[in-house]
C-alpha cells in the first residue's frame, strides 16, 4: 500500500507568547520483508534463573512537533495578536530498532513511532508479530517498515540498512536490541553456545553500529542506544557467554562514543535488570519471590520503562550532551 500524508497548522496567541502547533499523520506505509535466519530474541531464560538461585541478578501519543516561540511585545498591548515567522518543521526522525517484534524491542519501537517517527521494525523469525507492531506504530501516527534478518550476518545487516535508506533516505537513530541466550554452566558450555551468543549480542551490535555511523557521519548527526544488561555489569551464574557479550557492548559503547563525538553522534547503553516478559510470567512463586528479594523496589521493571529511557536518549534535545554512558534500569539491583 502506498502511504499518503496530511498536515495542519494552527496558531494561537496568548499574552506575549505565540504557540505554533503542527501535526501530521501518516497512513500505512509500504513494508518489505527479507529472508531471515532463525534466531530467538529473549532477555534471559528460565534456565538461567534456575541456575542462579543464590544468584546475582540476571538478568499516542502526539504525531506532531510542538514549538513554543517566546516573542516580546515591543510597544504592543499584551493582548494584541503577535506576528510570528513561519516555523520550519523538522522531518520525522528515522529509527532502526533491531529485535523489535516483541518485548523490550517492541516497546521501544512503539515509543519512537508513537512520537511521530519512522521506524524500521526488525525481526528474526516472528514475522507476524513484527507486522502487528508496524500496524500499531501507524495507528499511533508514525510510519513503519518491516524487515527480517539475522543481525549477526553482515549481508543481513547491509540489506536492513539498504531497506531503510531506500524507503526514507537516511538513518537518524539506531537501537541495538537484538539478542539471544544459550545458558548453561561454563563447564558444560559448548563452543557453539558461546559463539552464537557472542555473534549476535556483540558482533551484531558492531556490524549495525558500523553501518549506522557511515550514514550519520555524512550529516554530522545521530544517536545510538545499545541495550546491554545488568548481567554485563555484575556477571551471572550460567551466563558466561551472555555476560561477556553484554559487558563487551558497554565497552564498545564507550569506545564508539569517543570516536564519533566530534561528529555529533552520541552513543549510550542501557542495562536493564529483570523486566516483565514471557519468561517472568512462567516463573513459579518460589523462584519469583527469590528474584524479587534482590530488587530493592520489590517488582519487575516494565518494557515501557526501558522504552521511555531509550526515547529520551534518542529524541530529547536535553540528551544531546550525554554520550558514552551506561544507565542501569533495574529497580536498584546494582548500586
Amino acid at each position: 500500500m502506498a502511504g499518503t500524508a496530511s498536515s495542519s497548522l494552527r496558531v494561537w496567541t496568548v499574552a506575549s507568547t505565540t504557540a505554533v502547533v503542527a501535526s501530521s499523520t501518516s497512513s500505512a506505509c509500504t513494508r518489505a520483508s527479507l529472508q531471515l535466519s532463525p534466531r530467538i530474541v529473549l532477555p534471559c531464560s528460565r534456565r538461567a534463573v534456575s541456575l542462579a538461585l543464590g544468584f546475582k541478578p540476571c538478568l499516542k501519543s502526539s504525531a506532531g512537533v510542538v514549538r513554543w516561540l517566546g516573542v516580546r511585545a515591543q510597544g504592543l498591548a499584551a493582548t494584541e495578536p503577535l506576528v510570528s515567522e513561519p516555523v520550519k518543521l523538522v522531518d520525522a526522525p528515522v529509527s532502526i530498532v533491531t529485535g523489535s517484534s516483541r518485548g523490550i524491542g517492541k516497546a521501544i519501537a512503539l515509543a519512537l513511532g508513537g512520537a511521530g517517527g519512522k521506524v524500521l521494525v526488525n525481526y528474526a523469525r516472528s514475522a507476524k508479530e513484527a507486522e502487528e507492531v508496524a500496524q500499531q506504530i501507524e495507528d499511533l501516527g508514525g510510519s513503519a517498515l518491516v524487515c527480517g534478518g539475522d543481525m549477526s550476518k553482515e549481508a543481513d545487516v547491509e540489506a536492513l540498512f539498504k531497506a531503510a535508506l531506500d524507503k526514507w533516505g537516511t538513518v537518524d537513530i539506531l537501537v541495538n536490541n537484538a539478542g539471544i541466550t544459550k545458558d548453561t554452566l561454563l563447564m558444560r558450555m559448548k563452543k557453539q553456545q558461546w559463539q552464537d551468543v557472542i555473534d549476535l549480542n556483540l558482533t551484531g551490535v558492531f556490524l549495525c553500529t558500523q553501518a549506522a555511523t557511515k550514514v550519520m557521519m555524512k550529516k554530522r548527526k545521530g544517536r545510538i542506544v545499545n541495550i546491554s544488561s545488568v548481567v554485563g555489569v555484575t556477571g551471572n551464574i550460567g551466563q558466561a557467554n551472555y555476560a561477556a557479550a553484554k559487558a563487551g557492548v558497554i565497552g564498545l559503547t564507550k569506545s564508539v562514543a569517543r570516536e564519533y563525538a566530534s561528529r555529533n553522534i552520541t552513543v549510550n547503553a542501557i542495562a536493564p535488570g529483570f523486566i516483565t516478559s514471557d519468561m517472568t510470567a512462567k516463573l513459579n512463586e518460589e523462584t519469583e519471590q527469590a528474584i524479587l528479594k534482590t530488587i530493592p523496589l520489590g517488582r519487575y521493571g516494565l518494557p515501557k520503562e526501558v522504552a521511555g529511557l531509550v526515547k529520551f536518549l534518542a529524541l530529547d534535545p536535553a540528551a544531546a550532551y550525554i554520550t558514552g554512558q551506561t544507565f542501569n534500569i533495574d529497580g536498584g539491583m546494582v548500586m
